[in-house]
């Protein structure tokens, strides 16, 4: 890229920033990134997900939302082990989508003593906890679930959660239960589906996997990937998959190829 062209694109960055109260500075230097292990999406990040931000999560579609949740579980058990996470849920969410099982968190790779949760009444209360929560110091990151199309959490509620992520230094992870039109001033979002998984060496359950859809980044490229967790090393993989290669006289005969 040409160095006018550079330099104007760094203003924008930095304009962008102003408006939505994030500091690009410590994002541009590379520091305090949760690394996710995928050398194309980490590259993407410009290193991983930035720490003292926001990050909004929602599934690709109705029956995506476990996956959804899953992956803020993976992201939140990934990240600093010595301190706890906090997870807020509105009263009438658990009954639209289902809640939290100790046994699976485990299972996830997340041990359910490291994570709190937190029942409110409202959508309005759930920003005001998670705004609260965010400034703490003493929280590793902070989930919280929105209904709906969440239309309480707008441009101004975002960015009262961006500052206040950045007071805290966490994670902050917005986990909405659908794809909201609303826009945002989180630095990245995303669309998550559940996707196949290849089976193990005896022929079992293999690792849990997602296709992730990177919609917004402050810092680089979209893009759409497919993933697997490690619930024992907590760490994300590339999943390649089998696909058919288009032939060129008949596609039934079309021979398998990996693709990553």
């Amino acid at each position: 890229m040409p160095a006018e062209e550079a330099a104007t694109l760094s203003r924008l960055r930095r304009a962008v920033a102003e408006i939505e109260g994030s500091d690009l500075s410590a994002l541009e230097t590379g520091e305090r990134v949760l690394p996710l292990g995928a050398e194309a999406i980490d590259a993407a990040l410009g290193g991983g997900l930035a720490f003292g931000s926001l990050h909004e999560l929602a599934p690709a579609g109705p029956l995506h939302f476990g996956a959804a949740a899953g992956f803020a579980l993976t992201l939140a058990a990934s990240g600093d082990k010595r301190r706890h996470s906090l997870w807020i849920q509105p009263d009438f969410a658990g009954q639209e989508a289902g809640t939290l099982y100790g046994p699976g968190l485990t299972a996830l790779g997340f041990p359910m003593q490291r994570l709190l949760l937190l029942r409110v009444a409202r959508p309005v209360d759930v920003l005001w906890a998670m705004e609260e929560a965010l400034k703490s110091r003493v929280l590793a990151s902070v989930i919280a679930e929105l209904t709906d199309k969440g239309a309480a959490a707008d441009l101004t509620a975002t960015r009262r959660l961006v500052l206040a992520a950045r007071d805290g230094g966490g994670l902050g992870f917005l986990l909405r239960h659908c794809i909201s039109p609303e826009p945002s001033a989180a630095a990245t979002r995303w669309d998550i589906a559940a996707a196949p998984s290849r089976a193990d060496a005896f022929g079992g359950l293999g690792r849990t996997a997602f296709t992730l859809s990177l919609v917004k980044n402050r810092r680089g490229p979209l893009g759409r990937w497919t993933i697997a967790w490690d619930h024992h090393e907590r760490a994300f993989s590339p999943l390649s998959l089998g696909l058919a290669e288009t032939a060129s006289d008949r596609p039934a005969r079309a021979p398998l190829i990996r693709a990553g």
